[in-house]
């Protein structure tokens, strides 16, 4: 069975506004070899819009050197993504439906052989973690009070216990820690 990870950055006060992290060569190594233990990329339509907006081949010119390894594997990745109104994505991409079908799709994505899958943004993940999805959490927080939100896992029935696995410590001072959840 294939785990299923997430990975998002956040501030001290919460905030996961992607502009609101501090990118830089090892942000963007981190998040590359994160992507490269998945066997495919699990998105809600924002998210994958975003993500094929900024990293879809080919690269601008301005992109500097260092985010060209997380450009290139994001683009490379097989993706999945959760929508009810996206009809052919073209991006090495799958459409799952959700809905009431949702945790049942990702069950059985999570029964394939293999590495494992990977998922990141707010929304979806609040809906995987609501079902009991999630195998791995990770939250890359950044030394930045951003005084604003978005915030995750708004409306959560209850809290969801976890237990630290593992702690990296990235050049911008950001701090990626990996829980599982205690079950």
């Amino acid at each position: 069975m294939r785990p299923l990870r997430y990975s998002i950055n956040v501030t001290l006060d919460g905030c996961v506004d992607h502009r609101e992290g501090l990118a830089d060569p090892s942000l963007h190594r981190h998040a590359a070899e994160t992507l490269a233990r998945a066997d495919a990329l699990i998105f809600g339509r924002r998210i994958y819009t975003l993500m094929e907006d900024a990293w879809r081949a080919p690269l601008p010119p301005s992109m500097p050197e260092w985010m060209h390894p997380f450009a290139e594997t994001i683009d490379a990745a097989k993706k999945y993504v959760v929508s009810t109104t996206l009809e052919a994505p073209d991006w090495n991409a799958d459409v799952l439906r959700g809905g009431d079908g949702l945790e049942d799709e990702i069950r059985a994505l999570k029964a394939q052989p293999g590495e494992g899958l990977y998922t990141g943004g707010v929304t979806l993940p609040t809906a995987l973690a609501r079902l009991d999805l999630i195998d791995e959490y990770e939250f890359i927080v950044h030394p930045r009070v951003a005084g604003h939100g978005p915030y995750l896992f708004g409306g959560l029935p209850s809290p969801i216990e976890l237990t630290a696995i593992g702690e990296t410590r990235l050049g911008s001072g950001a701090v990626a820690t990996r829980y599982i959840p205690t079950r």
